[in-house]
């Protein structure tokens, strides 16, 4: 299984929303300039989290977005099926077709490792994540890094 940057993609910002909207919405914007991802890449993935119910949209001034549910009821698991990113190892997609219309030799073992890998994700809450210490030190890092960047560009020498 290889977890493309969609996945990951989404699950960063959902951290970065979970750390950010405990305050106010946030902007798609603010998320793309901490996490270094475009914005229309963002708008797209929003979009997907929006349908699965797990972000809403705020709008008029000091509008964004915010998370629908706790953070302790979104698992890392479900943000990455959001965005229709399929954790399975197997080659057939866990249809079981792999040879010929039938199950190849490691069918079964592709699909424990599967299995193996949905069950630590779907432990993972984003409640978990942000309270690590770790996570924290990232975000307000990110943060002040952010408005060094907006000071530039409000002062320019």
């Amino acid at each position: 299984m290889r977890l493309t940057t969609k996945g990951r993609y989404a699950v960063t910002a959902m951290l970065d929303l979970a750390f950010h909207s405990q305050i106010k919405p946030v902007t798609l914007t603010d998320i793309a300039a901490r996490q270094t991802i475009s914005l229309s890449y963002l708008e797209q993935l929003f979009a997907r989290l929006r349908r699965a119910g797990m972000v809403k949209g705020v709008r008029g001034p000091g509008g964004g977005y915010k998370l629908c549910r706790k953070t302790s009821e979104i698992n890392i698991a479900d943000i990455i099926a959001a965005v229709d990113e399929p954790l399975d190892s197997t080659k057939c997609g866990g249809e079981a077709n792999c040879q010929k219309d039938q199950a190849c030799l490691t069918h079964n073992l592709w699909m424990g490792l599967s299995e193996q890998i949905r069950d630590y994700l779907e432990g993972i809450s984003l409640a978990d994540l942000l309270e690590k210490n770790q996570v924290q030190e990232v975000a307000k890092r990110q943060d002040q890094d952010a408005q060094k960047v907006v000071e530039i560009y409000r002062h320019p020498e």
